[in-house]
């Protein structure tokens, strides 16, 4: 089996819930973080999607991911929420922690919940399109261990932490920005790695701090734009890991036994600001006098943020989602390791970009 095959997204939800349901996860939670991973796949974020099941089947069976969390709400007063994750999945885990900053939101206008011991929390940008979906302006971050060099550091010290903001409006999908703090995330190098590409100069460095283009070298990531992706990861580290009592990277630097992850969720009711539908009908006159702006040669139109995925995301319903034959294997695996069979490719071969 080579090149890309596609599968129809519910038939491949349906699967990899089914794969979670067998290592444990219940049967609601399964569902979901099926569902997290192909809406990911599905808006063209596939360094995020199910090409992470196998590595999230080794952490079901080691622990690290417990397929039965207990979350518990630590502290709720005013805006401001805790609430341990007990290493949740990470989009059980980080859902949850929206859900508790928009219902602190609808009580005081604002609400800014931080969920200790997450675990990987995939697209962040789902969380604020949950926010959005309310009505309300989200902002997600997520901490976790050494991934990425500090401007100038020869290896690993803060990591890729990513940050998703979510812009509700009124006539069109929500504006949701969502970047790693890295020059690219780690999943589109896992990507290269699987399909044996190189990788562009710039996207990460060797064990000895150098520049390389081959994927599998790479052992540190470097920063979106230098210092400034840097030093923006560790303010994350500051307000999802610190601000809990809970620090990833100091433990991790120091050779001490630490955490793995942390994540913010908040919520802003902008309807405190003024009328209501004001705010919204502002995004959508934005939107419009920016996508009205003449393109530079060589560009077709501009793109709002969040736009291309929701493009993607039209194509790949129709055409279904494109997986490597590398992910395919993975996945048909895991299926019959849990019994399960294995969904038949749709017709055709390619890429939906």
């Amino acid at each position: 089996m080579s090149g890309v095959l596609r599968m129809e997204p519910m038939a491949l939800e349906a699967l990899v819930a089914g794969i979670f349901r067998h290592a444990g996860v219940a049967e609601g939670d399964a569902l979901f973080w099926a569902r997290s991973l192909v809406t990911a796949n599905l808006r063209g974020v596939d360094s995020h999607g199910v090409l992470r099941v196998p590595r999230y089947l080794e952490w079901l069976a080691s622990g690290e991911i417990k397929a039965r969390p207990e979350m518990r709400l630590l502290r709720e007063s005013g805006a401001i929420a805790l609430l341990d994750a007990d290493r949740a999945p990470g989009p059980v885990g980080m859902a949850r922690a929206m859900e508790i900053a928009i219902a602190r939101a609808r009580e005081v206008h604002v609400g800014w919940c931080v969920a200790r011991d997450i675990t990987h929390a995939g697209a962040v940008g789902q969380y604020v399109l949950q926010a959005a979906e309310a009505g309300m302006v989200g902002l997600v971050m997520t901490a976790s261990g050494p991934l990425m060099a500090y401007h100038g550091s020869q290896g690993p010290v803060v990591s890729t932490n990513p940050i998703a903001i979510g812009i509700p409006a009124r006539d069109r999908p929500p504006l949701v920005l969502d970047m790693a703090t890295a020059t690219v995330a780690l999943g589109k190098i896992q990507q290269a790695r699987q399909s044996g590409r190189p990788v562009p100069e710039g996207w990460g460095v060797d064990a000895q701090g150098l520049p390389t283009t081959d994927a599998a070298a790479i052992a540190t990531l470097l920063p979106m734009a230098g210092a400034k992706g840097s030093g923006l990861s560790l303010m994350i580290e500051c307000l999802a890991s610190l601000v809990a009592g809970n620090p990833v990277l100091a433990p991790a630097l120091s050779g001490r036994k630490g955490t793995r992850m942390n994540g913010t969720a908040v919520a802003l009711d902008v309807t405190a600001f003024g009328e209501p539908g004001a705010f919204a009908a502002e995004v959508d006159a934005l939107a419009e006098v920016v996508l009205a702006q003449p393109p530079a040669p060589g560009v077709e139109r501009l793109l709002l943020p969040g736009e291309r995925g929701d493009v993607v995301r039209v194509l790949r319903q129709e055409e279904g989602i494109p997986l490597p034959a590398a992910v395919w294997k993975q996945l048909a695996a895991a299926a019959a390791a849990a019994g399960l069979a294995m969904p038949e490719p749709l017709p055709g071969q390619g890429v939906l970009s």
